[in-house]
């Protein structure tokens, strides 16, 4: 029964783990650059919802819908401040290095406002553990809750994209920008609408992983970011199937690695994966090679 319990824990932490890599490949896909600010766009989701529990006596629905409004519109102003001005004139390297200046800003921004003292973060869930085979094997109610709402999400999502006419859109731009503007799509208005999107799921992210793991500092969506775009590359950048199979993947890997290995070594076991996985197939799991026209 162990064995079945580590799994379920990793399923849980890869589902944490999904989410957030959905916001990385949607943005890759369609604005093709890297947001590496987005881990503490999920860090700024831990502390809404913290802040609506703590200090404005509001349950936990409410905290999350806060949270969600909070990182979306935060999503939006970061992509028009400080992406779009440089997506058609700088080069890559000079958006990510301002991805880097973002992350750094919102870090310092919530350690000047909250302080570096770790909050104690109360669970957003409420559901009683789940006991099967006689009590040999228990299911907390956080567990259930997050690997339910990955696959809400999923499906969710894949219905907007594949059904909806801002989805068709985002399928547009990222095929072809210029061919998507010309047929009257507004590219920067689908392009702020992924942002969106992308930091509102990050919120539903980092509220999950608090509820798992109750501890938030200003720095608590820098691992869990990094991994989550390490999923997003395992399951193949730009795919959404692929971050939902990366990100699962990466979880149970690190749960097992943790379990039956050493726990100090598996972040290490992560990374190893990655590397061997990239080797073999260098565009990811989902990944689809384009042969670029010189």
């Amino acid at each position: 029964m162990s064995f079945i319990s580590y799994l379920i824990n990793g399923i849980s932490l890869g589902s944490v783990y999904a989410i957030i890599a959905l916001g990385y490949t949607m943005v890759y896909g369609i604005a093709k650059m890297l947001n590496f600010a987005h881990g503490d766009v999920i860090m700024v989701g831990g502390y809404a919802a913290f802040s609506m529990m703590m200090y404005y006596g509001g349950n936990p629905v409410t905290a999350v819908l806060v949270a969600i409004v909070v990182c979306t519109v935060l999503g939006i102003v970061i992509e028009t401040v400080a992406y779009r001005p440089l997506l058609e004139a700088a080069s890559p390297l000079a958006v990510l290095i301002t991805a880097i200046g973002v992350s750094y800003f919102l870090q310092n921004a919530v350690l000047l406002i909250f302080g570096s003292t770790p909050k104690s973060f109360q669970s957003v869930v409420n559901l009683p553990n789940l006991k099967l085979a006689d009590g040999a094997l228990t299911i907390s109610g956080t567990t259930l809750v997050t690997i339910a709402s990955c696959i809400v999400i999923m499906i969710v999502l894949t219905t907007f994209i594949n059904k909806s006419k801002p989805g068709q859109a985002m399928l547009a731009v990222s095929e072809d920008k210029g061919a998507a503007q010309l047929m009257g799509i507004n590219v920067n208005g689908t392009i702020a609408l992924t942002f969106a999107i992308g930091s509102g799921l990050a919120a539903i992210a980092g509220v999950l992983l608090c509820s798992a793991y109750p501890s938030l500092t200003p720095y608590t969506g820098s691992m869990p970011g990094i991994k989550a775009f390490v999923a997003a590359v395992f399951g193949g950048i730009g795919s959404i199937p692929g971050a939902m199979v990366g990100g699962i993947l990466l979880g149970v890997i690190e749960i097992l690695g943790k379990a039956y290995i050493s726990s100090q070594l598996a972040d290490a076991i992560v990374f190893a994966v990655l590397i061997i996985v990239l080797l073999v197939k260098p565009t990811g799991l989902f990944g689809k090679h384009i042969q670029e026209k010189v």
